[in-house]
């Protein structure tokens, strides 16, 4: 065949083409460097991160928070915290992300345990403290993690009955208390769509969760309706009258 014969892309496609592979490699190429510091940086507190770095993949449901929302909810799970403390941060990345810069910006302050449950492998940039996490099976979880955890925030990445009892039940299993009066022994968010508030209060009885007036907000925006639900109030928010 021919040279001539070969369909040629128009130069602006190919131009197109060109420019997008090469944001591609670059991207490959800074979470190559990523995993290469993580133990060093992420370990010992020290780095930051941005979520800039990580696209959302809308087909999996991934919405992150803006940075203001994601600060917000990870100091409430810093507040009062010491060194023997231990933070779960279940399909949450965002909020992550920002405990993790918190405690780089304040190296001197405590330094919480803290465990990222996500299914989103590109997060085992954080090293040690990813944990792989399908909410399809709830309990495949190291022996390790089982009542481990005084601090739990939750994002449960759909909004229908099942992934939210799924998600309560990897709670459940990572909770170091789990009675109504538990707030001295466990502090818990969890945020999800407006419209799954009657099953939330219902699934969370046993540690009396409730609505929040605080409402969280999406970077790229998000048309349901969302929510905090939480068993404790803070100077952050006030459980919602009925």
């Amino acid at each position: 065949m021919d040279d001539d014969d070969i369909l040629q892309l128009p130069a602006d496609t190919l131009a197109a083409l060109a420019e997008f592979q090469s944001e591609r490699d670059a991207k490959v190429k800074e979470f190559e460097n990523l995993k290469t510091k993580a133990e060093n940086d992420f370990e010992n507190g020290s780095g930051k991160l941005s979520m800039d770095l990580f696209g959302e993949d809308w087909n999996a449901s991934q919405f992150w928070y803006t940075d203001d929302t994601a600060r917000l909810l990870a100091q409430q799970l810093l507040k009062d915290a010491t060194d023997e403390s231990a933070i779960a941060v279940v399909s949450a990345p965002s909020v992550y992300v920002a405990l993790r810069n918190i405690l780089a910006e304040n190296q001197s302050t405590i330094k919480p345990t803290l465990c990222l449950l996500e299914y989103d492998r590109r997060f085992e940039v954080v090293g040690a403290d990813f944990e792989f996490y399908d909410f399809q099976q709830p309990l495949r979880l190291s022996s390790s993690l089982k009542g481990k955890f005084d601090r739990i925030i939750c994002d449960p990445p759909f909004l229908s009955e099942d992934c939210q009892t799924k998600t309560a039940l990897t709670a459940r299993y990572l909770a170091k208390a789990w009675e109504t009066q538990a707030e001295q022994d466990l502090r818990f968010i969890s945020c999800t769509g407006e419209r799954m508030e009657s099953h939330i209060v219902r699934i969370y009885a046993k540690i009396g969760v409730k609505t929040t007036t605080f409402e969280p907000e999406h970077s790229k925006g998000l048309g349901n309706e969302f929510r905090c639900y939480s068993n404790f109030e803070c100077d952050s928010w006030r459980w919602r009258s009925s």
